[in-house]
């Protein structure tokens, strides 16, 4: 499932706040797209996907607008190999 977050004219920490409540809301393996016009999301978004071990997919930086899509990562799932 692909969310969408806006968080378009919201300046830090604002737009990491509404990706951690969409994150905890979400289920492994959700994505969530996050719009942004902070220029501080393309440091924070990237130390919060490392530092919560979810995956940032995608970043985009076009005329002073941001776009990351995340996807949620449940550390107490554990994915396996099927195809050995």
């Amino acid at each position: 499932m692909i969310n969408k977050l806006d968080a378009k004219g919201l300046i830090c920490p604002e737009p990491i706040m509404l990706l951690h409540k969409a994150i905890k809301e979400a289920k492994h393996g959700d994505r969530i797209e996050v719009f942004a016009t902070d220029p501080t999301t393309e440091r924070d978004i990237e130390k919060f996907c490392n530092f919560l071990g979810h995956l940032l997919l995608e970043k985009k930086i076009e005329d002073k607008e941001f776009y990351y899509l995340v996807e949620k990562r449940d550390k107490n799932i554990i994915e396996t190999n099927l195809e050995n």
